[in-house]
């Protein structure tokens, strides 16, 4: 599939969704952005550990950083792998290493919401925002690209 606007796609489990995460990290460039959103228990943990073990290796564990805040990887790019839905606001977010994180490497954010997208677009210009859903049993993801994202191709 390539990346010219709003694309849809149905995931029919946990495992296609970690499988959408790996082929995301074929093409995730130092500089850009992964934003996931969605409800509670949609899979944005599942698909960014998807991402981040085809980066890292199988056997690399992937804890969410619901507590820690992120967690950082070093893989090719470097990873970093927010969790902002415990911040406040956009200050605390920012205060947590993302322009530092988006300058040495990429990053997945889940619960991008938490800043502005007015902020998005100067810490990020290059990025995939990604809506996961319930839909039944799986799951329905939504892939808007900005920047470089747009006209990219997913094997997926």
């Amino acid at each position: 599939m390539i990346l010219d606007g709003t694309v849809e796609v149905r995931l029919a489990d946990a495992d296609a969704t970690a499988r959408l995460g790996a082929a995301i990290s074929r093409q995730v460039e130092p500089g850009e952005a992964i934003l996931l959103s969605g409800p509670l228990g949609a899979g944005k943990s599942v698909l960014a550990r998807g991402l981040i073990q085809a980066l890292a290796g199988p056997e690399e564990e992937v804890p969410s950083p619901t507590f820690t805040l992120v967690q950082f990887y070093e893989t090719d790019p470097a990873i970093a792998h927010f969790d902002l839905y415990r911040l406040e606001g956009q200050g605390e977010a920012l205060e947590i290493g993302l322009e530092e994180a988006l300058d040495q490497g990429a990053a997945i954010v889940e619960w991008p919401v938490r800043i502005s997208q007015r902020e998005w677009a100067r810490l990020a210009p290059d990025q995939l925002a990604l809506e996961l859903s319930h839909a039944g049993e799986g799951r329905i993801a939504r892939l808007t690209p900005q920047g470089r994202w747009k006209g990219r191709r997913l094997e997926f």
